[in-house]
C-alpha cells in the first residue's frame, strides 16, 4: 500500500510537471513567430484549418514561393502569401531558406552592384521567384536560375522582416 501511494504520488508530480511545462512550450512557439519560409514542392496544398480534414483553398504549384509563416499549431503552420491569403500548410512542406518575389507593376532593374548606378544586368518582372541573398542598405541579393544581381528592397517581397 505504501509504494502504491509513492507511485501515484510520483506520476502526480510528473503529470504536474508536464502541465506546467506547456505554457512555455507554447509561449517558446509563439516567439518564433513571424518568419519567412518558401515553398519546399512543386504542390502544395493551403487548407482553411490545421488538419488534412479541412478544405483545400488554395493549390501552389510554384516551389520556392516566399510565405510569411504568423502562427504555429502541431505541425501545420498558417501562412500569408504574396496576395495577403491566409491558410494552414503543413510544416514539412515549408523550407526556412528564403526566397522573395518581385512585386509592383512593372520589372525592375537586377544591377551588378547594390547602387542605382550599377550596370544593369537584366530586368526582372513582377511574379518572378528568386533565392533571396544578403540584404544591406536598401538592396538584395537575388539568384534566379543563377541570374544573380542586386534588387531594389521594397521590390521584394519576402526581403526584410516578416
Amino acid at each position: 500500500m505504501y509504494r502504491f501511494r509513492l507511485a501515484m504520488i510520483a506520476a502526480a508530480a510528473a503529470a504536474t510537471t508536464a502541465l506546467c511545462s506547456l505554457p512555455t512550450a507554447a509561449s517558446a512557439q509563439a516567439g518564433d513567430v513571424p518568419y519567412w519560409a518558401s515553398l519546399d514542392d512543386d504542390v502544395v496544398y493551403m487548407r482553411v484549418g490545421p488538419s488534412e480534414r479541412y478544405k483545400i483553398d488554395w493549390v501552389y504549384q510554384r516551389d520556392g514561393l516566399p510565405v510569411k509563416v504568423v502562427r504555429l499549431m502541431q505541425g501545420w503552420r498558417l501562412v500569408q502569401d504574396p496576395d495577403g491569403d491566409q491558410g494552414w500548410i503543413l510544416g514539412t512542406l515549408l523550407s526556412r531558406q528564403r526566397h522573395a518575389i518581385v512585386i509592383g507593376e512593372e520589372a525592375t532593374a537586377m544591377r551588378a552592384e547594390p547602387s542605382v548606378d550599377a550596370e544593369i544586368r537584366w530586368n526582372v518582372e513582377p511574379g518572378v521567384v528568386g533565392a533571396l541573398g544578403d540584404c544591406s542598405d536598401g538592396w538584395c541579393e537575388l539568384d534566379v536560375d543563377g541570374r544573380e544581381g542586386w534588387v531594389l528592397e521594397d521590390r521584394l517581397w519576402g526581403a526584410g522582416e516578416p
